[in-house]
C-alpha cells in the first residue's frame, strides 16, 4: 500500500482547493442555508467532471477512482461546500454499474434506464443514496433528497431507482430542516414508475457497496472539515487574550490542540486507505469505510467543539464561522444514524457476532410460589 498522491493526484488537490476556496466562501455557505444547496455552485462541480469521475470512462465518467474522488471530498469538506458531491458521485457509480451489467428486467426498462444513466452521468439529472432501506412506500431522511431528481433506495430484497418529480432549485421537495442545514428529504416510493436495479442478495451486495463507498468519501470530507476547524482554532487563539497572555500560550489550549492534529492525521490514513481499498477491490474494502467513516465523525466533532469552545461564547454566535463547521461536523455523521449501533454492527463484522448470554437458571419452587 502507498498513500502518497500521484504527480496528477496532487494537481488534482491543488486545483480543488483553489476553487472552492473561490467558489465556496463562508459567505457563499450561509446564502445557501437553510437549504444547503447552490445550485450554480452545483453547475459548476458538475462542469468539472467531479460528479463523474469515478464512473468507468465507456460510460461517459472519468474512469479516475475513489482516491481522486476522496481527494475532492476532503476539499469540500474544507470549504463546507453546500452542493450534494459525495451523493452524486456514490449513486452515479451504483446506477452506471448496474447498467452496463444490465440488471434490470426488460428491454424496455434498460432503455428508460440506459437514458437516465447517461443523463445523470452528464450531469443533467442529481441523483442520490437512500442510506436506509425504505420503510413501507418511504425513503426516509435522504442525503439530497430535497433536490435530486433520482434516489436509489433498497426496499425489500429490491433495489429501485426513483425518479423524483420535476421541481426548479427554488422549489425544493419536501425539505426536512435541520440544524446542520443539509437537503434531507422524506421521499416516497411509486413502484408503479419506480425503476428495478437489482434483485435479491445481489441487489443487498450493491446497496451495501455503495453505502460504504458514502462512508469513506464522507470520512473523507468530514476530515477536510475537521483540518480547517483545527486552523480556525490555531490562529483564534494566537489573537484572543485572557489575563493579559495570548491564550494559545496556555498549555492546556496547546495540548488539545496537539491532540486533535494527531488524531485528524490518523483520520485522514484511513480514510484514504479505504478509499485505497476500493480501488483494489479488496475484501476488507467495506470495513475499512466503515472505520474511516467512524472515526472521522469522532474526530471532526471533537476538534469542532474543542474550537468552538476555545472561543467562549463567541463561538455560538452566527457572526463567527467555526459554528458553521460545528452544526455540520455534528450533523454529517448523524445523516447515517446512530454511531453506537454503527460501532457494534462494526465489531460484529471484525471479531463476528456476539456470543449469546446463557439461559438463566430456573427459579426454585419456592421462588415461583413468590
Amino acid at each position: 500500500m502507498d498513500l502518497d498522491f500521484t504527480d496528477d493526484q496532487i494537481a488534482l488537490r491543488d486545483t480543488l482547493r483553489t476553487f472552492f476556496e473561490k467558489e465556496s466562501s463562508t459567505a457563499a455557505v450561509r446564502t445557501a442555508e437553510p437549504l444547503g444547496f447552490d445550485a450554480a455552485l452545483w453547475r459548476k462541480v458538475v462542469d468539472l467532471g467531479l460528479a463523474a469521475i469515478a464512473v468507468p470512462e465507456h460510460l461517459g465518467g472519468g474512469g479516475a477512482g475513489f482516491v481522486e474522488l476522496a481527494i475532492a471530498a476532503e476539499c469540500l469538506g474544507q470549504s463546507l461546500a453546500p452542493v450534494p458531491l459525495i451523493e452524486a458521485a456514490v449513486a452515479n457509480d451504483l446506477i452506471a454499474s448496474l447498467s452496463d451489467a444490465g440488471s434490470s428486467s426488460s428491454g424496455e426498462r434498460d432503455a428508460r434506464l440506459e437514458s437516465l444513466t447517461a443523463r445523470a452521468v452528464a450531469g443533467e439529472l442529481l441523483a442520490t443514496l437512500a442510506l436506509r432501506p425504505a420503510t413501507g412506500d418511504l425513503a426516509r431522511l435522504v442525503p439530497a433528497g430535497a433536490v435530486a431528481d433520482l434516489v436509489a433506495v433498497l426496499r425489500g430484497d429490491e433495489l429501485l431507482l426513483l425518479r423524483q418529480p420535476d421541481r426548479g432549485p427554488a422549489a425544493p421537495g419536501g425539505a426536512v430542516h435541520n440544524l446542520g442545514a443539509l437537503p434531507l428529504a422524506d421521499c416516497p416510493i411509486d413502484t408503479e414508475h419506480a425503476l428495478v436495479l437489482a434483485r435479491g442478495p445481489a441487489a443487498v451486495r450493491a446497496h451495501r457497496r455503495a453505502l460504504s463507498r458514502w462512508e469513506l468519501l464522507t470520512g473523507a470530507a468530514l476530515f477536510g472539515l475537521g483540518s480547517k476547524a483545527l486552523d480556525i482554532g490555531v490562529d483564534y487563539v494566537m489573537q484572543r487574550k485572557a489575563f493579559g497572555v495570548l491564550i494559545g500560550t496556555f498549555q492546556t489550549i496547546q495540548h488539545r490542540l496537539a491532540d486533535n492534529a494527531i488524531a485528524l492525521d490518523g483520520a485522514r490514513l484511513l480514510a484514504y486507505e479505504a478509499a485505497w481499498a476500493q480501488d483494489e477491490n479488496l475484501p476488507t474494502a467495506d470495513t475499512s469505510a466503515t472505520m474511516a467513516f467512524l472515526f472521522a465523525a469522532e474526530t471532526a466533532y471533537k476538534t469542532a467543539s474543542e474550537v468552538l469552545h476555545f472561543h467562549g461564547g463567541y463561538g455560538y454566535t452566527l457572526e463567527y464561522d467555526i459554528q458553521l463547521y460545528f452544526r455540520r461536523a455534528k450533523a454529517w455523521s448523524l445523516v447515517a444514524g446512530d454511531s453506537r449501533a454503527a460501532y457494534a454492527q462494526l465489531a460484529h463484522r471484525v471479531f463476528g457476532a456476539a456470543p449469546t448470554p446463557a439461559p438463566a437458571p430456573a427459579p426454585a419452587p419456592a421462588e415461583r410460589a413468590g
